[in-house]
């Protein structure tokens, strides 16, 4: 956990318990630079994003700007004010995580996600 108290860390556990689960990816390839991401909300798929990136942008750019994006997008999703919203978000970018737990890194789109909501996180694992 961050000192501020707000982000946990883990690469293994269910995560069943949180109502809002984020699936991030990101890209960098001949083709350009995409990021895109699933909002599962109670275990229901309500929201797929894709998003196009500036050329120079890198792969972790990509991988970090989907999870800013998601969470942007969770702000604007009406939920039912008697269900505790609770976020995990499934990653395979070990530099998101390991940034995230770096509290002397202040990229700005790390220090994007840190201002968000408390926030679970999950390293997604090949299967």
């Amino acid at each position: 956990m961050d000192p501020s108290g707000r982000l946990r860390i883990s690469e293994q556990g269910q995560g069943k318990e949180h109502t809002i689960h984020i699936y991030t990816d990101g890209s960098k390839n001949e083709h350009g630079v995409r990021s895109g991401s699933a909002i599962y909300i109670q275990n229901k798929l309500i929201r797929q994003l894709k998003h196009k990136l500036h050329d120079r942008c890198s792969h972790n750019q990509a991988e970090q700007m989907a999870i800013v994006k998601a969470l942007q997008e969770i702000e604007t999703i009406q939920i039912n004010k008697n269900i505790l919203k609770t976020i995990m978000i499934h990653t395979d970018s070990r530099i998101t995580m390991d940034s995230l737990k770096n509290m002397k890194n202040r990229n700005y789109l790390i220090e994007a996600i840190r201002k968000k909501k408390p926030l679970h996180w999950r390293k997604k694992t090949d299967t």
